[in-house]
């Protein structure tokens, strides 16, 4: 894809998640970092990746994974220098792939210089109007001034101790303790994410990824959450106005700059007002990531996601994993299929061949319907959730916060397997003393990219192809979807000019329609027939 194309690139783009952390190791440390990701760009490029969308890597102490940031303008010494970033955004460019990074405007670290000043500071320091300090309920304000429960369970309340060793104001963080929510309705708030944005625009970046976008904007007024009132402090209203500051920001740069919100609501009509025309270009699919593997839901899912789009002009996204969630290997590998946070739990037990069947076939699904898709970095070697990670060795917050309820997101976050028989597989140079931070099961040594490139019967052969066709096929990427008539567990819809999806959700194989030829299947045919678990391309007409 050329980065000087005119076209509006971010609605049909495939876009491939790397998590620095876990990605490629340069220095031997154990920890991926830029020269990780910049040696190894030619494996995105030869994938046929359009973007690169990249987790956070700025300074931070890590209390969550670097989303808990301590200067948003610069590169946390464990990945490397601004200077090695802006030399990767130049090379990407060079390859044919845009950038987007990642910025956190809800919270940031504790050892944010505003808020160690806040709290040095006292209680009539100005840096506490950036943030959300309140005095305490009850005698003594001992309690915490509401009970909100946290993104990640738990109290959402820290107390402070003032200088003089008395006990002080309670601050807000919706995620950890060492988080601080940012207070929107400071001026000063607002300009600083402004000029953050114009700093990564200006080093040529193509794209913002929003993280926890809906939650910025917060009820002054602190009350408790209520079923019949307005949440306070998600989507509310006045989130709204900031998005369109960014927008008038994003639209001022040449080459389409684009606003991509990580926005988590049930209510696809309040979804679909961040897409407004002045306001984000596109969202994550929450609803479709988070269904269940079967036909009538997948179907609803599609046509709710289109029909929520459609009014506001925008494209939709199609996304089956991320660094948050349990890898779609596994979980359709389970007699429950579905993803939500309540329900992870420990010893779920998995079907993985059943799961990567699945799986094959939802990559050519997402890759056939409109609009652009996602890849989480590993997706494309067909990697499964390592849910064994030895408790001391866990480094998730939502592990502990959840009283190790919840087995945490480290399970998707294991550093990739490169090439080799025995860990650390390529992830770390030859001859490293360090191991990964996290560590890899032996059974990936079939996982490999360089086990699976030229296999054609590999997940990330899968990937190539498909990605390949979506690149010179005119019916994909942007558009308009038809369904077809089909079986109750069979989707079956056409893209024009001349294309078809067929994917087959029941228990026994299902004709194939009339068509001129086979472009691309998840599995084998059964002669003329469509196995289950599997998807197929067919050309049903001469373009």
């Amino acid at each position: 894809m050329s980065t000087v194309d005119s076209s509006p690139w971010w609605r049909s783009a495939v876009i491939y998640q790397v998590y620095p952390r876990s990605f490629a190791d340069g220095n031997g440390d154990g920890i991926g970092d830029i020269a990780g990701i910049r040696s190894r760009l030619d494996h995105l490029a030869a994938l046929g990746v359009d973007a690169i969308w990249f987790s956070p890597w700025y300074p931070s102490p890590m209390a969550d994974a670097g989303y808990d940031v301590a200067d948003y303008r610069d590169i946390d010494p464990v990945f490397g220098t601004l200077a090695e970033v802006e030399a990767l955004i130049d090379e990407a460019h060079a390859l044919g792939v845009r950038t987007i990074v990642d910025v956190v405007p809800n919270h940031c670290s504790e050892a944010h210089p505003w808020f160690r000043a806040a709290l040095a500071g006292g209680p009539d320091a100005p840096e506490r109007e950036l943030f959300w300090f309140r005095a305490g309920r009850g005698p003594g304000g001992d309690l915490p001034p509401t009970d909100w429960t946290g993104e990640f369970g738990g109290p959402t309340w820290t107390r402070t101790t003032d200088p003089d060793g008395t006990p002080g104001d309670w601050y807000l963080h919706l995620f950890a303790p060492q988080q601080p929510d940012f207070n929107w309705d400071h001026p000063r708030v607002r300009a600083e994410f402004e000029n953050v944005l114009r700093f990564w625009f200006d080093r040529g970046v193509d794209g913002i990824r929003i993280d926890s976008a809906g939650l910025l904007v917060k009820d002054g007024t602190l009350p408790e959450v209520h079923p019949d009132r307005p949440h306070p402090f998600r989507d509310q209203d006045g989130v709204h106005d900031v998005y369109r500051a960014w927008r008038r920001i994003a639209d001022s740069y040449p080459g389409q700059r684009a606003l991509v919100g990580e926005v988590w609501l049930p209510d696809r009509q309040r979804f679909a007002n961040y897409l407004r025309p002045d306001e984000l270009h596109t969202a994550f699919n929450f609803d479709f990531l988070g269904c269940a593997w079967d036909a009538a839901a997948l179907r609803e899912s599609i046509d709710g996601t289109l029909a929520a789009h459609a009014p506001v002009g925008a494209p939709a996204t199609w996304v089956l994993s991320n660094h948050d969630v349990t890898r779609h290997v596994t979980r359709y590998g389970r007699a429950d299929t579905t993803f939500s946070f309540a329900a992870k739990r420990e010893g779920i037990p998995t079907d993985l061949e059943l799961g990567t069947r699945r799986a094959r076939a939802a990559a050519l699904l997402c890759l056939a319907l409109p609009g652009a898709a996602y890849v989480y970095q590993g997706e494309e070697l067909g990697l499964w959730e390592v849910e064994d990670i030895p408790y001391a060795l866990r480094q998730d917050p939502m592990w502990e916060r959840s009283g190790r309820v919840d087995p945490g997101r480290d399970g998707c976050r294991v550093p990739l397997p490169w090439h080799g028989d025995t860990p650390p597989f390529g992830f770390s140079p030859d001859g490293a003393s360090a191991a990964p931070w996290l560590p890899q099961p032996a059974d990936w040594k079939d996982r490999t990219v360089r086990a699976q490139t030229g296999d054609p019967h590999s997940m990330l052969e899968l990937y190539r192809a498909a990605l390949a066709l979506r690149r010179a096929e005119p019916a994909l990427g942007d558009g308009p979807l038809s369904w077809l008539p089909a079986p109750p567990r069979v989707l079956a819809f056409a893209r024009e000019p001349g294309f078809t999806c067929l994917v087959n959700l029941g228990g026994e194989p299902v004709p194939l329609p009339a068509h001129e030829r086979v472009l691309l299947a998840s599995g084998p045919l059964d002669d003329d027939r469509l196995p289950a678990d599997t998807a197929v391309w067919l050309r049903t007409r001469a373009n």
